[in-house]
């Protein structure tokens, strides 16, 4: 299938979600049943995971929930409500359990306890109490904004209207699930869908006494904010939701490792069929609140909580073609086209095949019969081949050892981190004239993540790319409108609204415009690292200098999350001109503000750095307290340094003795820790 073949399917996609998604949200009118909504959903997700360069703003892979309707007051969530990170297999709870033993610089003898909490497939909702009152009802929205949906919560006999109790906080944000049991939904099944679909319907109507006629529940599982908490793990605040009068799920339970862990979903899962609500899977919350905080977060999602999602579905099909697709860093990657094949509600045609190590593992060939899997219920991939009914005829497949857009040598770079070389094949766009790469990169560009033009999706980049219109970020500020206007599918209102969204692009902080130009291994958190060691674009700009280059990797390197791998990326991407007009020219065109860092905090204004392990935490997380206290971390020893706290384990005696010459203030553990509880 041909690259445009696919956008054009792709797009058509999102364009059909974004209208029933009106429909639904805005209208309370579902124009489609449940199950055939997220069928076109989870096809838009294939599509993403199967072709890299497809990215939309209306896409459910860019969106933490739904952007609140203009049917009722918008209001802000005091804390936000996050998505969670998923996990599909006992390997991912363990990479998770891994993640937080490291952090919170613990052994893996030692265990953790978590609360093991069933996901009730429902409309998750905010209720804030002061002096015991339910005073305001929110929806999740998209995270950080809900809709006012406070008279049809307060329909809801689940939910208690007063609180009395005199341990009940002052202020409470009372987050939960709304739902209709299967047993209720089988008196209204014939007006809606399903049951999600009633819940979600029913909260939206403008009138309550609507909301009344349908048999909703409110199960509570978590809080926003707490004032005063008077508790001090999850357990603990889910036995006090129970006294205070709400519910919560009787699956709940504590788990403190991974045979009980995995001994519990299997238990629940066996049960799914039998339970009186629909259920995907389990979420995993550490279950000390002190814990929880010190984990904090991490882009959209916790540290320390994770949803365990039921085990996906399996089918069958044929290999036809091993296509190659390029992204944005050169990666080439195989992905196998299927003969159509229907897997948990979803037709599936193509899935990925990761590299070419993993073509050779699996024995992959054209025309094989393979076993396809939808991980999470949403990405294909091919589990194993069937090699009783291989053709003897078939071919192993040939992986291209040159790029298909502009035949260059492919390679496999060197990995600084495993200290061998990586199974993905590049390709290394040693002139930059790959015409796939650099579509690629203007896609990432506009991107929500980076500049997020609105309106200026991958098909308008793909328009104006086939028209000459655009070859490099700069290229997207000297649009000609007027000609624009002139084009099939646009006019002078469109063309307008283009020109406002670009111009108000054009003020981007330094983080977004680190990560917009899309220097290899430097991803979105890495681009925070950098910025708040940069602050300004003045700074920045003194990377294009290779005398000064050479001085600043050298201290970047010492910093958490930038290590030989991003180091060699960045004196890479900044020692080759062409980036450097790239990037000059782009930035002569914007206004990029300063990153702003916390001006409150016990570190506030200072400078620390470490060198040595810390007994009672990890360096990632006294890193980040320091950061959270308003501190800078330095990554170099010099005057403008105020403290060095030296660890118990294996501190560099060069850091100690140049900290000593300058008559900086050296910090033990124990002095450490009393700066902290000062």
């Amino acid at each position: 299938m041909e690259k445009k073949e696919i956008e054009k399917i792709y797009f058509s996609k999102i364009k059909k979600l974004k209208k029933y998604d009106k429909a639904y949200f805005q209208k309370d009118s579902p124009l489609v049943a449940d199950r055939d909504y997220d069928i076109i959903k989870n096809e838009i997700l294939d599509l993403e995971n199967q072709y890299k360069y497809l990215k939309h703003k209306d896409s459910p892979s860019q969106k933490i929930g739904y952007e609140p309707s203009n049917k009722f007051k918008k209001v802000d969530h005091d804390t936000p409500m996050l998505s969670l990170s998923n996990a599909f297999s006992k390997e991912n709870i363990q990479d998770f359990l891994k993640k937080i033993q490291n952090f919170l610089n613990i052994k893996e003898s030692e265990n953790i306890v978590f609360s093991a909490e069933p996901k009730i497939d429902g409309i998750s909702a905010s209720l804030k109490y002061i002096d015991g009152i339910f005073t305001l009802g929110l929806s999740r929205g998209d995270g950080k904004t809900g809709e006012d949906i406070t008279n049809n919560l307060k329909t809801i006999k689940d939910i208690p209207k007063k609180i009395t109790k005199p341990n009940f906080p002052k202020i409470l944000d009372v987050r939960g699930e709304v739902y209709i049991s299967k047993s209720d939904f089988k008196k209204i099944k014939k007006q809606f869908a399903n049951p999600r679909n009633a819940a979600g319907g029913s909260l939206r109507q403008k009138n309550p006494n609507e909301t009344k006629k349908i048999p909703l529940k409110f199960v509570a599982y978590g809080f926003g904010v707490a004032e005063p908490k008077n508790f001090d793990k999850q357990s603990q605040y889910l036995k006090l939701l129970r006294t205070w009068g709400f519910n919560t799920n009787s699956l709940n339970k504590l788990v403190s490792s991974i045979e009980e862990i995995e001994k519990n979903y299997n238990n629940i899962e066996n049960q799914r069929s039998t339970i009186d609500y629909d259920l995907d899977g389990l979420v995993y919350k550490i279950d000390n609140l002190k814990l929880q905080n010190r984990l904090g977060f991490v882009s959209n999602s916790p540290r320390w909580a994770i949803a365990h999602k039921f085990s996906s579905e399996k089918g069958f099909s044929m290999i036809k073609n091993i296509e190659i697709q390029i992204g944005r860093t050169g990666a080439l990657t195989p992905v196998a086209k299927i003969e159509p094949i229907n897997i948990g509600g979803v037709v599936v045609s193509n899935a990925t095949l990761h590299n070419e190590d993993e073509i050779n593992r699996k024995d992959i060939r054209i025309g094989d019969t393979v076993c396809i899997q939808r991980a999470g219920d949403v990405i294909p991939q091919v589990l194993y081949v069937d090699k009783e009914k291989r053709n003897k005829n078939v071919q192993k497949f040939k992986f291209p050892d040159k790029c298909p857009s502009c035949g260059s040598k492919t390679i496999k770079e060197f990995n600084f981190s495993t200290k061998k070389k990586d199974a993905v094949t590049r390709c290394p766009d040693l002139k930059f004239d790959c015409k796939e790469i650099l579509r690629e990169k203007l896609k990432h560009f506009v991107s929500k993540e980076a500049l997020n033009i609105d309106g200026f999706g991958k098909k308008i980049i793909q328009n104006f790319w086939d028209l000459n219109l655009i070859r490099y970020p700069a290229d997207i500020f000297n649009l000609n409108f007027k000609k624009i206007s002139t084009l099939d599918g646009w006019g002078e209102l469109s063309a307008s609204n283009l020109e406002k969204a670009i111009k108000k692009s054009q003020k981007i902080s330094l983080d977004k415009l680190i990560f917009s130009i899309g220097i290899r291994h430097i991803g979105q958190e890495n681009a925070k690292t950098l910025a708040k060691y940069f602050v300004n674009i003045n700074k920045f700009k003194e990377l294009f200098i290779e005398e000064k280059r050479k001085k600043i990797l050298n201290y970047l390197i010492e910093l958490d999350g930038i290590g030989e791998t991003q180091i060699n990326s960045l004196q890479t991407f900044f020692s080759n001109s062409a980036n450097l007009n790239t990037v000059s020219n782009l930035i002569k065109r914007l206004n990029v503000g300063s990153f702003k860092t916390s001006k409150s905090g016990i570190f506030y204004g200072k400078t620390i750095m470490f060198t040595g392990g810390l007994s009672k935490m990890s360096r990632a997380e006294a890193k980040a307290l320091v950061e959270k206290e308003g501190g800078k971390i330095l990554g170099t020893t010099s005057k403008k340094l105020d403290y060095l706290v030296v660890g118990d384990s294996k501190p560099t005696t060069k850091k100690v003795d140049k900290a000593k010459q300058l008559n900086i203030k050296i910090l033990n553990e124990n002095s450490w820790y009393d700066l902290l509880n000062r």
